[in-house]
């Protein structure tokens, strides 16, 4: 039974849970009315496609994250070759680009009218040609290039935890290395590795900006037109419903695909257990390389010659607001998101009780939800009290009875915190644990409890995770395209919706501005998170 000093946690981390069900109940919800007319509409000329395009683009996106993050995570923790101490954390770096950024780089460079086919053609002829760039293929390159430090950052992990010692026994025991890899040490990493592929499929789902820039439709983009085309919030909803289900199935292939497994535990070791010599090193080197250059290099040099020859143009008045806006939204977000996320942590470490731990775990589903789905739900909800409660309760009062909730600011804070809660509860969890229960303990013995107890005790230990946390938040809001896109109030154009704007004109010179500032403040967390990796045991 719980103690009463615990209970007064319960409505704090209920009520947080009940943020993240609210988006799950509206979309269920919004199967009481079918509008059969759309549907039809819907089945006859799109489903098919969709489905096909969604599953296709997940089988894609899955075998290439893999392919890449497992190869690559191999090569720098295990193998010794030129390059590899560098490589090592530079390969985490696409991290900092955001998938619709990449998807009209890539574009630009490759479509038949970009520099590279335009110089090749000068130099032999017109007859060069490359495959068509606005393709499926062409999409999941560009999504896999993205998406692949989820798989690389958590085999890499999983493969240095291993240590020496397996794959030294599994030599001994007459097993080659290509043999002592498929059957010791990919096995043991199996858990990492899905996980990995989990949120690549997650981020595969629920994009939109990538996939509206090669003009390839998935449900996001279906959700999209139907709520502006068709204008039918209702049938949003229901596609958006479907979305999640998708992703639902994901998290629990995986869950059930990973069973009671963990990773091995035991410490890094220093060495390279494999020195490669000759055409082997110069093959590593190259792959990592390639990888590295393809996925950032090249984008990278390419936005900064777009600025450059346009970009540096658009730098006016209204390019300041764009920034304003962005950043005093990612800001109170991160603000909003940190605060609660804290409230949720402290009431996961005093009141442990199995309700409790529930709450939390729910709360922290929000992270699964795309922007587009948490955009319909959570407008849907709004346009429902907005009819029923504010526009009537405005007109008895003698106002206006004009809609206040539906495409307020709150309406898109409301969808960032359900989002990116998860994001900062990591950092903030992990930072109150190394806190000693006989820290809080010895200052109540010394007269010092309630608020003056986190202020003056807590607070000043946890400053780093909050500030990490923060940081998170912040940039995961600046690259936030469907839900911004989608929900924020009129004028409240940001870096993320002007990339939108400019790439869906094909003015992907004017976009390289935008994307350029948002591929610079995503590298401060990646950069974070390359010196965390930095400080394990063997770097």
């Amino acid at each position: 039974m719980a103690h009463p000093a615990q209970r007064r946690w319960y409505p704090i981390a209920f009520a947080v849970a009940a943020l993240v069900l609210l988006p799950l109940s509206v979309l269920l919800l919004a199967w009481h009315e079918v509008d059969r007319e759309i549907w039809a509409h819907l089945w006859d000329t799109q489903m098919p496609r969709l489905l096909g395009n969604t599953l296709v683009l997940v089988l894609g996106v899955s075998v290439g994250v893999v392919g890449l993050g497992v190869s690559l995570a191999w090569l720098t923790s295990l193998c010794e070759f030129p390059g590899r101490r560098w490589l090592d954390w530079a390969l985490m770096l696409p991290f900092a680009i955001p998938a619709y950024v990449l998807a009209f780089v890539f574009i630009g460079l490759f479509d038949f009218s970009g520099p590279l086919q335009s110089l090749l053609r000068e130099g032999f002829g017109s007859s060069i040609r490359f495959p068509r760039v606005r393709s499926t293929g062409g999409v999941i390159i560009v999504l896999v290039l993205v998406f692949y430090p989820y798989v690389y950052l958590l085999a890499r992990s999983a493969f240095l935890a291993q240590g020496k010692g397996l794959m030294e026994a599994a030599r001994v025991l007459g097993q080659s290395p290509w043999q002592a890899f498929w059957r010791v040490a990919l096995p043991m990493a199996r858990p990492a590795i899905g996980a990995g592929l989990a949120l690549a499929i997650m981020e595969t789902l629920a994009d939109f900006g990538a996939v509206a820039v090669f003009n390839f439709d998935t449900f996001t983009t279906a959700i999209y037109k139907t709520w502006y085309g068709f204008y039918s919030l209702s049938s949003a909803a229901q596609l958006a419903s479907l979305l999640l289900l998708f992703v639902m199935l994901v998290l629990y292939g995986e869950r059930r695909a990973r069973g009671g497994n963990r990773p091995a535990n035991e410490r890094a070791r220093g060495q390279a257990l494999y020195h490669l010599r000759g055409w082997k090193a110069s093959l590593a080197s190259g792959w990592c390389g390639l990888v590295f250059a393809c996925a950032f290099v090249i984008p990278l040099l390419q936005l900064l010659v777009w600025f450059w020859q346009r970009g540096r143009f658009d730098l006016d008045e209204r390019y300041v607001g764009l920034i304003l806006h962005t950043l005093y939204l990612g800001g109170l977000a991160a603000l909003i998101t940190v605060a609660v996320a804290l409230l949720l942590v402290f009431a996961r470490r005093l009141a442990p009780t199995r309700p409790v731990r529930a709450a939390v775990a729910l709360a922290n589903l929000g992270y699964a939800l795309p922007g587009s789905v948490l955009a319909v739900a959570i407008m849907l909800a709004f346009s429902s009290l907005d009819s029923h409660l504010v526009i009537p309760l405005s007109t008895w009062l003698g106002g206006a009875g004009k809609p206040l909730l539906l495409g307020s600011l709150a309406a898109l804070l409301l969808a960032y915190l359900v989002r990116f809660i998860a994001v900062a509860f990591g950092p903030l969890e992990n930072a109150l644990a190394r806190i000693r229960p006989s820290l809080p303990e010895a200052s109540r013995c010394l007269g010092v409890g309630g608020p003056r107890l986190f202020f003056r005790v807590y607070l000043p230990l946890l400053t780093p995770g909050v500030l990490t946390a923060a940081l998170l938040v912040f940039v995961d809001v600046l690259k936030e395209m469907p839900a911004t896109l989608l929900m924020r109030p009129f004028g409240w154009d940001t870096l993320a919706v002007r990339i939108f704007e400019m790439t869906s004109e094909g003015e992907w010179a004017r976009a390289a501005l935008p994307a350029l500032t948002l591929v610079l403040v995503g590298l401060l967390p990646v950069i974070g998170l390359i010196r965390r990796s930095a400080r394990q045991p063997g770097h």
